[in-house]
């Protein structure tokens, strides 16, 4: 999945960033509210990590620009705030959970799975295509029952296909998906990871077909 950090701390944003790249997310770093703005009307996330205290203002003002546009991606913030009036404040504005600072970094992940699990109306999140099954928050895939070890890359990528099968996505969307604006990425890096999950799912009834010109599909030949 790929997570927006608005955090001002770099030793801090280092840690997150490699934490979760670590579980095969992929991570943008802003350090300032209109970085973090910038981001989030270009990219797509689906999650957002939020730090309140930031050099040209509070977190709240992202937060407040955010839902005001209807964005739904939700957000979690990070508060060294422990009073109960300023937690209640944050939820109010639309936070759909917060850690409060000095965190352990293993509470944050596990929040960062419970809001996603909550963000996909059940706390069930596998799901399957014919005799494919996959969870992309515990990023396990199944075919025919058999469990299949995949790079963090390529489960992100079958993740985006996965949520909509039939779609055809351009190979710009699939790239922006994938990596994060500072990463130097070979133009034939999608060809690569669509080639290596073609291999994988050859024995199932999915196929990802290449639409020239526009891109690819996941196809359900059952």
């Amino acid at each position: 999945m790929k997570f927006l950090l608005v955090e001002d701390n770099q030793d801090l944003a280092d840690a997150i960033c490699v934490r979760m790249q670590i579980d095969g997310h992929v991570v943008d770093h802003a350090g300032t509210i209109l970085d973090a703005m910038g981001f989030a009307q270009t990219g797509e996330y689906d999650l957002i990590l939020l730090d309140m205290m930031l050099p040209d203002g509070d977190g709240r003002d992202f937060l407040r620009d955010h839902r005001g546009r209807k964005r739904g991606t939700p957000v979690i913030v990070l508060t060294a705030r422990s009073q109960v009036s300023d937690r209640i404040s944050l939820l109010d504005l639309g936070a759909d959970d917060y850690v409060t600072k000095p965190f352990d970094h293993a509470e944050l992940e596990a929040r960062c799975r419970a809001v996603l699990r909550r963000n996909a109306g059940t706390a069930q999140t596998e799901k399957h295509l014919g005799d494919v099954g996959f969870d992309p928050v515990a990023g396990v895939l199944t075919v025919k029952g058999v469990p299949i070890n995949l790079r963090n890359r390529e489960l992100r990528l079958l993740e985006v296909l996965f949520n909509a099968p039939g779609q055809i996505f351009a190979k710009q969307k699939l790239f922006d998906r994938l990596f994060s604006y500072e990463e130097d990425v070979s133009d034939n890096a999608i060809e690569v990871y669509i080639g290596r999950l073609r291999k994988h799912l050859e024995p199932s009834e999915l196929k990802i077909t290449t639409h020239r010109g526009l891109g690819y599909r996941l196809d359900h030949d059952g």
